[in-house]
């Protein structure tokens, strides 16, 4: 067995196990929560270092995941849709949006103390279909 499949074994709980939405149905906010914990364990599998989560800057600025990948930084996007909703989740991730998320990653930077570490946005979109395991897919460089 190959160390990324050990990887994904190892943290293979949100991202091998089907979906089944609570009784009731979830709302917008439990489905968004659910998609940042399986893009934080599918990032994981992959090597990648979680640094943060739900980062939320002073004036404004949000970051869902700052993580690092070798010497790169990343401020990732979480959008996660059921499976047959409309459009694709990187849709969602509109000008204003990204500003948002701009703002947040000047303001990790500032917190840091420096700005001459690689960095990088990233779009993770997670789509769930009922009985089956999630679908994760990142986009690198999303803008």
């Amino acid at each position: 067995m190959g160390v990324t499949a050990m990887l994904v074994r190892r943290f293979s709980r949100l991202l091998n196990q089907p979906w089944r939405p609570a009784q009731g149905g979830c709302d917008r906010r439990e489905l968004g929560e659910l998609g940042e914990r399986v893009a934080r364990d599918w990032l994981r599998s992959r090597r990648v270092k979680v640094l943060y989560r739900n980062f939320r800057a002073p004036g404004g600025g949000e970051v869902d995941i700052v993580a690092r990948e070798g010497r790169v930084l990343l401020f990732v996007e979480v959008k996660t849709r059921r499976e047959g909703g409309r459009g694709r989740p990187l849709d969602a991730v509109d000008a204003a949006k990204q500003r948002l998320i701009e703002r947040g990653a000047r303001e990790w930077l500032r917190l840091l103390g420096r700005r001459d570490l690689p960095w990088r946005f990233d779009v993770i979109e997670v789509v769930l279909a009922e009985g089956e395991p999630p679908r994760v897919h990142r986009v690198e460089n999303a803008f």
